[in-house]
């Protein structure tokens, strides 16, 4: 085998595995998102940012770091949280030391909505997985996602 082989047969299962992957992702999303739509009305964005500003000292975080976390763009997260913002679940505010800067913060009933959906999303998320892990292509990343402690 030439290297020249041995780069496409690794292009080639790089590919396969990159393809595996957004495979389970979108099975993963479309589980997730029928369940919160139907349960909560959240879609899995709103229920990300929810979520992850939960995981934040104060409930709160700059909307340049939120954008980041939650992988969008900042015109795209400036739209979610206006979303979620007319719904009352967040509320946005300028940083007291730098007035450039906003802040983005989970208000109570963004909270309670959060510990609401929690259970389905975590529910949806253990059935895609299960059923993802059905298909012999998506078992080791499946099993990659599992915790340290169930391996």
């Amino acid at each position: 085998m030439s290297v020249r082989d041995g780069a496409e047969e690794s292009g080639a299962a790089r590919a396969e595995g990159w393809r595996a992957l957004a495979a389970l992702h979108a099975r993963i999303e479309i589980r997730i998102e029928r369940a919160l739509q139907a349960g909560h009305g959240l879609s899995v964005s709103e229920y990300t940012v929810l979520d992850v500003l939960s995981n934040q000292q104060g409930w709160h975080m700059r909307m340049q770091q939120l954008a980041q976390a939650v992988v969008l763009s900042q015109s795209a997260t400036t739209r979610l949280v206006s979303r979620l913002e007319d719904q009352g679940l967040l509320t946005r505010y300028l940083c007291a030391t730098d007035r450039r800067g906003i802040y983005t913060e989970v208000s109570e009933k963004g909270r309670r909505v959060l510990e609401e959906a929690r259970p389905t999303h975590d529910a949806a998320l253990r059935d895609a997985l299960a059923e993802a892990a059905e298909r012999p292509e998506l078992v080791p990343l499946v099993r990659a996602l599992e915790p340290t402690g169930l391996r």
